[in-house]
C-alpha cells in the first residue's frame, strides 16, 4: 500500500523510526501498605508547618493550636494569646461547626424517619 502512495507522490518519502523502548510499569502494590507512609509524612509535614507558624507568631505572644471537634470528628485551628490563654481566632469558628453539626444530625434523623 506504501507503495501504491509513494507512486502516486514521487516528492514524498516516508520514514520508518523504530520504536523505542518502552519503560515498564510499576507493578501495583497495596495501597494499605503505602497509606502508613503517607499518614507519616503527611504528620511530619503539618508539625513542621505548626512550628514554622508558632515562630513567625512569637513576636505576637500567639500561637497556634489545633482542637478536635466531636461532632464533626474533625480538627479546627484556635489562635491562642499567650499571655491570657484566650481564643483569638477559630479558623474556621466553632459556631459554624456546631451549626453544621447539627444540621448533617438533623438530616439524618430526616432520613432515617422516611426510610
Amino acid at each position: 500500500m506504501l507503495d501504491k502512495l509513494s507512486n502516486n507522490h514521487p516528492a514524498v518519502e516516508f520514514q520508518v523510526k523504530q520504536v523505542e523502548q518502552v519503560p515498564k510499569v510499576k507493578e501495583a502494590t497495596n495501597e494499605r501498605e503505602e497509606q502508613p507512609e503517607k499518614e507519616l509524612l503527611a504528620k511530619d509535614k503539618t508539625e513542621k508547618v505548626i512550628e514554622r507558624m508558632n515562630d513567625f507568631l512569637k513576636e505576637s505572644n500567639t500561637h497556634l493550636k489545633f482542637q478536635f471537634h466531636e461532632g464533626l470528628q474533625k480538627y479546627y485551628v484556635a489562635i491562642v494569646d499567650d499571655t491570657t490563654d484566650e481564643v483569638i481566632k477559630e479558623i474556621p469558628p466553632k459556631k459554624l461547626l456546631d451549626m453544621y453539626a447539627a444540621m448533617t444530625d438533623y438530616l439524618g434523623l430526616l432520613v432515617d424517619k422516611k426510610a
